[in-house]
């Protein structure tokens, strides 16, 4: 190892590259109209400039083992913010809302998640089969189960699953196909959401700018009476940062300790081929579970007098969030490869633009029953995360609500917690069909089933809102 690796100057720079794109996009987002009027996140503008530079410039004058270490490391910080962001808040201690919620949030909102899942891999799974009987006869069959993979859970799954199937199942180009519409879920989200948001804005619902919306912040917020103090032998920030990376750690000793039984053959191949990406990919679910669990916790020692103050600050919690939701999107972008849509490129588009306008509809027609105090609110929120990631959910519902004043950001936390109570068993059904051609057909037997059953509880059980 020479000097230069040692103080890591290659990930510094990688990271001052990502902060001066997400600069150098504030600055365009509010002095060129264009931008500020199509309401696009300084993130997302960010991530693009920094695909176009790496796909035109950067690409064609470094070595291919340095693209490919610059796409790493940009994958590296994707999949970690996902965690980091929902470990802040699910650390969040219980504040007042702005605007309350009547419904059960978190068996409504794991419902919606989990049936726009099955919505997706349902007319996925179609449109693959039905191309792999007829244009095209050599398209892996099960491809379409990484819709949404790809779309509802991140780059990081799909790129796992996708690669499952490349090597165990031997879809050519797996891995990649599965990164691909990851990528191009991303889009949807940016694209879709910033044309719904502006009709929205036309429309009058959404009148003013974030600028304009957004509020000065109190002393109350940042330091409550009850509260350790701003600085004291150690920064109040410092305390929320190493709060968000215990549990992080926690979090990690959870998935390696699986990770490690797995290996050993507790559940057999099906273990070592499904389940164990599946963990590794839901990184950010088991981490917001013991943030949750963490909060427990620190409710505990405060009843029984064993601590005095409360630890936790949601205002910082927030920053914390909002800095790695930022980050990561802009890497995500980034990382995407062009090259990657080369494969089966006529099927990935069919299947990405069909899957992709379903999702908008049904996800907009939901929410309105689900979310009838805050529809517009929750609609970006999960638009966002059931097309690009937590991330872009988060984004999105950030320009309609920024300072997190609807139950909206909650829904999407522990809506995800639910949701993998109710969609692990599912998720299971992505390993079962790319087995043989039956077992295809019968996984999409089953998720047809369960597609009708999740979407009519929650159509029966949420009535259609007044027109008043």
């Amino acid at each position: 190892m020479d000097f230069r690796e040692f103080i890591m100057w290659e990930g510094m720079m990688h990271f001052g590259v990502l902060a001066v794109l997400l600069l150098f996009a504030n600055t365009l987002r509010r002095k060129i109209p264009i931008f500020r009027r199509s309401l696009l996140p300084t993130a997302v503008i960010a991530g693009f400039i920094g695909l176009v530079f790496k796909e035109t410039i950067y690409s064609r004058i470094v070595e291919p083992d340095q693209l490919e270490s610059t796409n790493l490391f940009l994958a590296i910080i994707t999949y970690h913010s996902i965690a980091l962001g929902f470990i802040a808040l699910g650390l969040k201690v219980h504040e007042k809302l702005t605007v309350q919620s009547k419904t059960s949030r978190s068996f409504f909102s794991g419902l919606v998640i989990v049936s726009t899942y099955l919505l997706q891999g349902l007319v996925g799974l179609s449109i693959t089969v039905l191309l792999s009987y007829t244009l095209f006869p050599e398209l892996f069959q099960s491809a379409g189960m990484l819709v949404p993979l790809g779309f509802g859970q991140g780059p990081g799954q799909a790129l796992n699953i996708g690669g499952v199937y490349q090597i165990s199942h031997g879809f050519v180009g797996g891995a990649s196909f599965g990164l691909s519409i990851a990528s191009f879920g991303f889009i949807w989200a940016s694209v879709a959401g910033v044309i719904y948001l502006n009709i929205m804005r036309k429309k009058g619902i959404l009148s003013r700018s974030p600028e304009q919306r957004a509020k000065h912040v109190s002393n109350q917020e940042i330091e409550s009476p009850d509260e350790i103090p701003v600085a004291e032998s150690i920064d109040k920030f410092t305390v929320q940062i190493a709060l968000v990376l215990v549990v992080y750690f926690f979090t990690y000793v959870f998935i390696y300790t699986s990770n490690y039984f797995l290996e050993r053959g507790a559940l057999g191949d099906f273990g070592l081929e499904t389940v164990r990406p599946l963990i590794w990919g839901f990184n950010f679910i088991f981490g917001m579970l013991f943030a949750i669990l963490a909060k427990k916790l620190f409710l505990w020692l405060r009843k029984v007098k064993l601590m005095t103050r409360q630890y936790p600050n949601n205002y910082m919690l927030n920053r914390i969030a909002g800095l790695v939701f930022d980050f990561m999107i802009v890497s995500a972008i980034s990382a995407i490869t062009i090259e990657h849509l080369r494969y089966l490129w006529i099927p990935f588009f069919i299947l990405v633009i069909t899957v992709g306008i379903m999702t908008v509809f049904y996800v907009r027609f939901i929410c309105k029953r689900v979310y009838p105090e805050y529809p517009l609110a929750a609609t970006m929120g999960m638009f966002g995360m059931l097309t690009g990631t937590a991330s872009t959910g988060v984004i999105l519902l950030r320009e309609v609500d920024p300072n997190f004043k609807t139950p909206a950001a909650n829904d999407m936390v522990v809506g995800s917690s639910t949701a993998i109570l109710f969609g692990f068993p599912i998720l299971l059904l992505v390993g079962l069909a790319p087995i043989s051609p039956f077992h295809t057909l019968l996984t999409l037997g089953i998720i047809a089933f369960l597609s009708a059953v999740a979407v009519t509880i929650l159509v029966k059980l949420n009535p259609a809102p007044s027109a008043n």
